[in-house]
């Protein structure tokens, strides 16, 4: 095997330290590429402490330090702080082993510890997959965005999310970077149309912006345009979270090109839907093949045991969610559908409607273009929705209009329709009337906190809406704000962050479907009005988990304005859509889905269906499916719902991984704070000291759970990926405040949507285990000692101890297995001899020698040089018993490996036969990639590294 010949102590494998153009750098991951091994690095010495870099073996001579060689120095700090940092941020540095499928850092962040979110993220971990994909297709409102940011945060304490890509719609960019940041720690840049400018200020054009950014969110509308795929073409990442990725099923369009070219170039894909299929069994494949090509056989056919392998879905009443959300998520209120009996005026239009061109009395519509039995429907649901919305339907089609005699024709019958609408312009409308009513009732007025969401599908509505409202609530015109997909994505995120403000102005937000996926409204809102009905469930069910979602505090109540014609037919047309509420709040409880009562899997489905129903084609009932029906059936939609309406298997807490206490801790510090603030006093004379003096103006407030410090230059361009106006609006780069426990921080979170400034980022920033400080605190910490260096120290044994780790990695960088071992000397004279002895954990072997408690420092070891002779016989005698225990941890690997191996020759087996075809010979390429993936996941080095020279204490120094 490779692993036990004697050139692995001196191979490249994570956590070894390199020499590379006469500067120090620790081995971050290593990649084997067609152009040969790539080695990706942190800079160790001071001319490189900041510096990430990748360097190629064939270009740059990279020497590997031999740890049987590290040369042996003793430890002078006060209670030995300086080794104690040195080993603190070894172990930060070292990766979690891919087979460990416990939580070490993403119950720590600021996300609520729900257990069917955690049972979500083990799902993407499970070591059988060899590589993290998954679906997430829980249903709207159950937190997908904190499933995502709890998987990346795993990937990167794995080392397996060093470059992260996150595609989502434009409107909700800033909202999944703020999520990942407040919550997470994770900064990325965020390329909307403000960051793509920046981007080009800085980088020549010439330059792959993915190369400059190793984390970055952006639109799929902007990604999948030619200009960036030849840059994607040539750009590997560990991670790609694509959300709303229901759009990516027809391989025909744009969209799906640009998921295939990221799910081939990255080594994890999280998608994201609460509507993950669309009927089709071949567009479900399309993305399962998406993330594993080999789970689709070459027929096409589905698997249940593939779909559960790779799917989660839940909703809102599934038996492990509604166990876990509580109060924290209020049940909604039955829907208010109120029927607004239509004025005069109105009456006169809905008549002029049934009887010229729905149900036109000589027997034809005075339509002249093609699909005549459409315009119609497109007139009547303008009608419906607003005498503004007719007026623009009326005035677009006249624009459009011929000069024959068919087209005069319906010259004619719209310029009576026109003349009749006016009326209903000039004069108040009765739904409108009704809304203004509804608002005053629930208490939206000038000194009042409530707010509301009103939707509407026609942009004339919106704007007629929000150009009358104020005036007829008494509100300042801010008061009342527009959303539509008119709006640059920058204004429109910008409204929606203001909306969540408490001291926002906003108290009506008027918005068209637009903010109907992925925005939350709910922090400070439980009103939401339909002022059009959309016809399509969809779209109902989308509008509504706007508010009625996880977090929401208030039973959030869904309100219906429908206009109610006097003559039947119409009337009759109006009950229907009412239905049409009631069937998406049936559905919403007993399934957690609605687009499966109607079969169509997409809006303009859905809204031909009930236009077929409006039009008396089709009866409501056969149009839309009972709900039992739909759990009973034997199709896509039966198959969601018998599959993941079963209460999941538990997350209970799983044992703490290798190296970690419970609280993800090694034992060296008792919380992240004390880490920072000894690291702060190492490099640092005084860190209390302000800048100018050489310091950082630390400053701690353990009553209050804070802690704040001036952030050097080199910690300043960590941070600069961050939205431009948080940095500003909260001083960030002046004075970084930081809450050190989870209730300051949630509390400093909450406030910012409470407080007076027009940032809905937190004054400060919640301190959890991936947060760029301590990152920044470890690279100074592990540039304090030489090359090749170990310290020594006192504990409590008998003779010379050296404390060992070793891991063993694949060829893609990857920790697979990991372990700690003390080499225990009892013969002071004779270096040949060790006692090797394996631990569970780090706080393990530390205390083995006295570490899991703080020693004071007599001062440094005496003789070091003698010390010497036993670091080799340690290493050697380590590396011999680790071939044993490491065996077993690459057995394991290469039977998930073959096993995975035995899938893709199965699947070739099976395509032979289909080759003519073209999508088998594009899925043939994808899984001729997967096979290259899962080779590369064979282990193939041991590393083992010396941390510490342990010397008896004769005068027991421990405090």
């Amino acid at each position: 095997m490779t692993t036990t010949t004697q050139d692995t102590r001196t191979a490249i494998a994570p956590g070894s330290v390199v020499v590379v153009r006469d500067e120090e750098w620790l081995v971050r991951a290593t990649e084997h590429t067609t152009d040969g091994t790539l080695v990706h690095v942190q800079g160790l010495g001071e001319l490189v402490r900041d510096t990430s870099a990748s360097f190629y073996e064939k270009l740059d001579n990279v020497v590997p330090l031999e740890p049987a060689h590290a040369r042996v120095v003793a430890d002078a700090s006060p209670q030995y702080r300086t080794a104690r940092l040195w080993l603190e941020s070894t172990i930060r540095k070292s990766s979690v082993p891919l087979g460990d499928d416990s939580l070490t850092v993403a119950t720590r962040g600021l996300a609520d510890a729900l257990s069917y979110q955690q049972s979500a993220v083990r799902k993407a971990l499970d070591p059988e997959n060899l590589r993290p994909r998954i679906l997430l297709a829980d249903a709207v409102g159950l937190g997908k965005t904190l499933e995502i940011g709890m998987i990346l945060s795993e990937l990167v304490r794995r080392g397996r999310g060093e470059r992260i890509l996150v595609v989502t719609p434009r409107h909700v960019l800033e909202q999944m970077q703020h999520e990942l940041w407040t919550r997470f720690a994770l900064p990325f840049v965020r390329l909307d149309t403000p960051g793509i400018q920046r981007v080009r200020q800085k980088l020549p054009a010439t330059r792959n912006p993915f190369t400059y950014y190793k984390r970055a969110i952006v639109s799929i509308d902007t990604l999948k345009s030619d200009k960036y795929v030849a840059s994607l073409r040539k750009q590997r990442w560990d991670a790609v979270v694509i959300d709303e990725s229901h759009n990516l099923s027809n391989a025909a369009t744009l969209n799906n090109r640009l998921a295939r070219l990221l799910a081939r170039n990255t080594e994890a894909l999280i998608l994201a839907s609460a509507t993950p299929h669309n009927g089709r069994a071949e567009s479900f494949a399309e993305l399962l093949a998406l993330l594993d090509p080999s789970a689709v056989p070459a027929d096409g056919t589905l698997h249940r045991d593939e779909v559960q392998r790779l799917v989660v879905r839940r909703h809102r009443h599934s038996p492990e969610v509604a166990h876990a959300v509580g109060a924290d998520w209020a049940e909604r209120q039955q829907p208010n559908n109120v029927l607004v009996p239509a004025t005069p005026a109105e009456d006169a239009v809905a008549l002029e409607l049934e009887q010229t061109w729905l149900w036109p009395d000589s027997g034809t519509s005075p339509y002249s273009g093609q699909n005549s039995s459409l315009f119609p429907w497109t007139l009547a649901k303008a009608f419906l929705s607003s005498p503004a919305a007719l007026q623009g339907s009326i005035d677009g089609r006249l624009g459009r209009l011929g000069h024959d005699e068919q087209a005069e024709a319906e010259r004619r019958a719209l310029e009576r329709l026109t003349a009749l609408n006016r009326e209903t312009l000039d004069a108040r409308s009765a739904k409108y009337d009704r809304l203004v009513a509804h608002l005053e009732e629930i208490g939206v007025a000038r000194n009042s906190e409530t707010r509301a969401v009103v939707f509407a599908e026609r942009l004339e509505t919106l704007r007629w809406l929000h150009q009358a409202l104020p005036n007829d609530l008494g509100l300042p015109t801010e008061a009342v704000e527009v959303m539509h997909g008119g709006l640059a994505d920058d204004v429109q995120q910008g409204i929606v962050e203001s909306f969540k403000q408490e001291h926002s102005p906003i108290r009506v937000l008027v918005s068209g479907d637009v903010a109907s996926e992925g925005v939350n409204l709910h922090s400070q809102c439980h009103e939401l009005v339909h002022y059009d009905i959309p016809w399509s469930l969809i779209r109902i069910e989308q509008r509504n988990g706007r508010i009625d979602r996880y977090g929401q505090k208030h039973p959030p109540r869904i309100t219906a304005l429908l206009l109610n014609p006097s003559n039947d037919r119409f009337a009759g047309d109006v009950r229907v859509l009412a239905k049409l509420i009631d069937k998406e709040d049936e559905a919403h409880t007993a399934l957690g889905d609605v687009a499966s009562l109607m079969g169509r899997y997409d809006v303009k489905g859905e809204e031909d269906e009930i236009r077929a129903v409006l039009a008396g084609d089709k009866q409501l009932d056969d149009a839309v499916r009972q709900v039992e029906e739909v759990a009973a059936g034997d199709d896509l939609a039966a198959l969601f719902t018998q599959l993941f309406d079963a209460p999941a298997q538990s997350a209970a807490e799983a044992e703490p991984p290798t190296g970690h206490t419970e609280d993800g801790g090694t034992g060296l510090y008792e919380d992240d704070v004390e880490y920072l603030e000894d690291a702060l006093r190492e490099a640092f004379i005084d860190p209390t000291a302000p800048p100018e003096r050489g310091g950082v103006g630390w400053r701690r407030d353990a009553a209050f759970g804070t802690v704040e410090l001036t952030p050097p230059r080199d910690l300043v361009q960590r941070l600069e990926v961050l939205p431009q106006s948080y940095l500003t609006d909260r001083k960030v780069t002046e004075k970084l405040l930081l809450a050190t426990t989870t209730a300051r921080g949630s509390d400093r979170l909450a406030a910012a949507l409470r407080d007076d400034s027009d940032s809905t980022w937190p004054d400060a920033h919640y301190l959890s285990p991936l947060h760029p400080v301590l990152d920044w605190a470890a690279d100074r910490a592990l540039a304090t000692l030489g090359r090749n260096e170990v310290f020594a120290v006192r504990g409590t044994v008998d003779a010379p101890t050296i404390l060992l780790s070793g891991t063993l990695t694949n060829r893609r960088g990857h920790v697979v297995a990991a372990s700690w071992l003390t080499a225990h000397f009892p013969a002071t004279d004779d270096a040949s001899f060790a006692l090797i002895t394996p631990h569970d954990s780090m706080p393990d072997a530390l205390h083995t020698f006295g570490w899991d408690a703080v020693r004071s420092n007599p001062g440094p070891v005496d003789d070091v040089a003698t010390l010497q002779r036993f670091v080799a016989p340690a290493v050697h005698e380590a590396e011999k018993h680790l071939r044993t225990v490491f065996d077993a941890a690459e057995r394991d690997t290469a039977d998930r490996v073959e096993r995975w191996s035995r899938r893709l020759q199965h699947w070739d087996a099976e395509a032979d036969a289909l080759i003519q075809r073209s999508e088998i010979k594009r899925r043939r390429t994808s899984v001729e990639h997967e096979r290259e993936l899962v080779e590369a996941m064979a282990p193939d080095q041991q590393l083992v590294r010396p941390l510490l020279v342990v010397v008896p204490d004769t005068e027991g120094s421990a405090r």
